[in-house]
């Protein structure tokens, strides 16, 4: 299943690109592609920025948020036990009110794969279905700074202890020395290394940084790359690195996954990580995706929200809907 999921990947970028995908056929057709209009985008953003939600949705807009966080502990410091107690929130972000939705994932280093996958017990599982994934970091993150063998067996490692999801990241400085052909085949093996034994895979998420592409579009180009070399998700940010997640940014790479879908049929997963600490904004976000992708993108398996300090916030909104102790300046403009 392996060999034919790598087939399928490569066959595919070979009818968009019409040629393999080495430096020269990748410069050609990244560079064709249109540049981005950043006054135009930044505009774009701002306006949906300002989009109402009806006084109905919010409470479908709160627990939306909360089912599409991938909460996260990615700190030299981490411990078991810091990671049981981010499993706990996981499986039950507000004890005090069991109708809360579970988050997506818990996102970890891979030596704490195996502590995840055993605390979460029978809450484990597919995020759509309302249980909670693991996901891993690996290539090196967050620098992306090592010999691809290094990275496969990284990859490979936090698979087989468990991850549903691999978060990778890629060579900034491949990418910006213009080396497309390089961060192609090392995302199209990061995916290889994401299968198990049983023939399934891992899912797998490419982290552009955004912060350090320098352009709107370097952004768009990296997307586009990233897609074509197999990812299943593209993130914006490690969180390591400022800027973050932006809106525009995150618009940008929502229209990508647009125009991809157009052209093939097939939907790829957006995830704006780090920066994003209010239901405000989030709510912005859930705008600007069903606005722009569509609304079957507010599912787990194809948006995500790297930003766990959100989930604080996010309860304490819930908390002041429910016992109708609120206010209306915590929210966007209600219709």
């Amino acid at each position: 299943m392996a060999a034919a999921d790598l087939a399928e990947v490569r066959a595919r970028a070979l009818a968009v690109l019409g040629g393999e995908p080495d430096d020269a056929t990748l410069r050609r057709y990244l560079h064709g592609i249109p540049g981005v209009d950043a006054v135009g985008l930044e505009q774009r953003a701002a306006s949906l920025a300002t989009r109402s939600i009806k006084t109905s949705s919010k409470a479908w807009a709160l627990d939306r948020i909360v089912s599409l966080i991938d909460l996260t502990t990615l700190e030299g410091a981490d411990t078991p036990g810091k990671v049981r107690s981010l499993v706990a929130k996981a499986v039950s972000p507000d004890p005090s009110d069991p109708s809360t939705p579970r988050v997506a994932a818990v996102c970890v280093y891979g030596d704490l794969v195996g502590v995840a996958r055993d605390a979460l017990g029978a809450a484990h599982g597919d995020p759509d279905d309302g249980l909670v994934a693991v996901a891993a970091v690996a290539t090196a993150f967050p620098s992306g700074r090592a010999s691809l063998a290094v990275k496969l067996a990284d990859t490979a490692d936090a698979v087989a202890a468990g991850a549903d999801e691999i978060d990778m990241v890629i060579d900034r400085g491949a990418f910006l020395a213009g080396r497309y052909g390089e961060v192609f085949e090392q995302i199209a093996a990061v995916r290889a290394a994401c299968e198990r034994a049983d023939g399934t895979r891992a899912s797998l998420k490419v982290i552009l940084e955004t912060g350090e592409l320098h352009s709107y579009d370097n952004v768009r180009r990296a997307s586009w790359l990233a897609i074509l070399a197999g990812g299943d998700f593209i993130k914006t940010s490690t969180g390591k690195v400022s800027p973050a997640a932006t809106l525009p940014v995150t618009l940008s790479m929502l229209e990508v996954v647009r125009d991809w879908h157009r052209l093939t049929g097939q939907r790829i997963g957006v995830k704006p990580a780090g920066g994003i600490r209010t239901s405000k904004d989030a709510i912005r976000y859930l705008v600007t995706v069903a606005e722009t992708a569509g609304e079957e993108w507010l599912t787990p398996h194809l948006f995500r929200f790297g930003a766990s300090s959100l989930a604080n916030d996010v309860l304490l909104q819930r908390q002041k809907l429910r016992t109708g102790h609120y206010s209306g300046a915590d929210y966007v403009t209600i219709d």
